[in-house]
């Protein structure tokens, strides 16, 4: 009996190693393609991620380890009044981003749909900000937005109106912020949406007019519905983007005026290169990971829930 047992697992093991093979060898191909992006995917995302949540529990002498100290990192960080008020900015960066720069991408992707002449141009225009570097851009907005000889304030006083602190103030400093970010990065977002609209059957749209349906009507109850997916995609990527936020505060207010910029990514960044405390930066690091995480996952849930 023992004998017969003993090579019925040999049989079913010799078939499972079979049936290994020939889906290995069937796929080969795919496999070939994916492993260049599996590779950086391991060793530049979760490579790094696993290491920070390893130093995240650990005293540091620069970014050397000292010695094991659990959660007393994560303790030190939420307990000071500058983490809470960067967890707050960066709620209001992700609020302001998708007030002032989520719509204007599908307003931006219709009209360029319905353009007839002089596409190419357009499109370049369009895109042509997402081509400037990033730190470019952000110093480029922060001299525009200079309390005395910025451009913004030049028009301002051209119009008979007094000066604006613009970055220089508490209450519009994010919002500032956010409009450079929004010019920088609407065109390749447009871009998208253009692409996706360009794949919706067109007789939907003649039938409609039949019907006498207006513009608004046509966007509400055609557009919008045939682009739900890249709709869902962009709102995720760009909530995650946004809450991300770094070199845009960094290089335009340092943060300031009195922490009124200051975001979590930057709260790490300031942690780990001008502190020298890598493990409370690791420790900020996986806290917004965690916030991200979860915020992503209520969003599908209460997708999921609004498709059944």
């Amino acid at each position: 009996m023992e004998s017969e047992s003993g090579a019925t697992g040999i049989l079913k093991n010799g078939r499972l190693l079979r049936r290994a093979q020939y889906v290995f060898r069937r796929d080969i191909s795919a496999w070939v393609l994916m492993l260049p992006s599996l590779l950086i995917f391991v060793f530049f995302i979760w490579a790094p991620l696993i290491s920070g949540i390893h130093l995240s529990f650990f005293q540091t002498k620069g970014f050397d380890l000292v010695r094991f100290i659990g959660l007393q990192n994560y303790i030190d960080v939420i307990s000071e009044s500058s983490f809470k008020s960067a967890v707050a900015n960066t709620f209001k960066y992700v609020l302001w981003s998708l007030l002032l720069g989520f719509p204007l991408p599908i307003l931006v992707g219709v009209m360029l749909n319905e353009v007839r002449r002089l596409k190419g141009l357009f499109r370049f225009a369009i895109y042509f900000p997402a081509i400037v570097p990033g730190i470019a851009a952000a110093i480029l907005w922060k001299l525009m937005y200079h309390p005395t000889a910025g451009l913004l304030n030049t028009l301002r006083g051209v119009m008979g109106m007094d000066p604006s602190l613009f970055i220089q103030s508490k209450d519009l400093v994010i919002p500032c912020i956010i409009i450079m970010m929004t010019w920088k990065g609407f065109g390749s977002t447009a871009i998208l949406y253009l692409a996706s609209l360009q794949g919706v059957n067109q007789e939907l749209y003649e039938a409609s007019m039949i019907d006498g349906a207006g513009i608004l009507r046509k966007f509400w109850n055609i557009t919008l519905p045939q682009i739900s997916g890249m709709f869902s995609l962009m709102f995720v990527m760009q909530v995650i983007g946004v809450f991300q936020v770094m070199y845009e505060p960094l290089s335009m207010t340092d943060g300031g005026p009195n922490n009124a910029s200051m975001s979590l990514m930057l709260t790490s960044y300031f942690y780990g290169f001008r502190f020298y405390q890598a493990g409370r930066a690791a420790a900020v690091g996986v806290v917004t990971f965690v916030i991200l995480l979860s915020l992503t996952f209520v969003y599908f849930r209460l997708q999921r829930s609004n498709d059944t």
